[in-house]
């Protein structure tokens, strides 16, 4: 079969989005057991090395990603801008993803307006998901955030999105502020 490390390495390489632990298996025809040392040992590798990209863990996979202090350099080789999105695709964002199952009418009541727009414009960017529907009467979608949305913030999963405790440690003034008071934290 050849040398494990360098196949998983150049299946990880090859990939356009994280790869988990169990397509890696189906994929190398190894089972999981054999595959998860060999992972972090090239995790520890790349940062060894002190290369300009490393082996992250992501959305429920590995994928190799650029080191943070070259994005200005490498936003040059793609003529695209940079994701960027509007204070009130964040808020929702943010609503669905310490919140999910979130309904629309429960964002629209933390956020005070109308989030029929900003939802269909994640929903169609693939940020969200449908999660099914909420036994209440009349059956309103619930939605939570994809796989899409932690590869694209870098996180491994939901337990990565930081705390109300680490958000008040950068700015005291948050400390004071009601998180449901939307006047509160202006």
């Amino acid at each position: 079969m050849g040398n494990l490390r360098q196949l998983i390495e150049a299946f990880i390489f090859a990939a356009n989005s994280p790869l988990s632990l169990d397509r890696l298996s189906v994929l190398v025809e190894q089972p999981k057991a054999m595959i998860r040392p060999i992972v972090i040992q090239l995790q520890q590798q790349y940062v060894a090395a002190d290369r300009g990209f490393y082996l992250a863990e992501v959305a429920g996979g590995y994928q190799f990603r650029t080191v943070v202090e070259f994005a200005p350099w490498l936003r040059k080789l793609n003529k695209d801008r940079a994701a960027k999105f509007s204070r009130a695709a964040l808020e929702t964002l943010a609503i669905i993803a310490y919140r999910q199952p979130a309904t629309r009418a429960e964002i629209e009541y933390l956020r005070g307006v109308d989030s029929g727009g900003v939802m269909k414009t994640l929903l169609d960017k693939n940020l969200l998901r449908i999660l099914g529907k909420k036994d209440v009467p009349g059956r309103p979608l619930m939605y939570g955030t994809s796989r899409h949305f932690l590869e694209l913030f870098g996180l491994r999963d939901l337990n990565d999105l930081p705390t109300l405790k680490e958000f008040t440690a950068l700015d005291p003034e948050l400390a004071e502020a009601d998180p449901l008071d939307p006047e509160s934290v202006e």
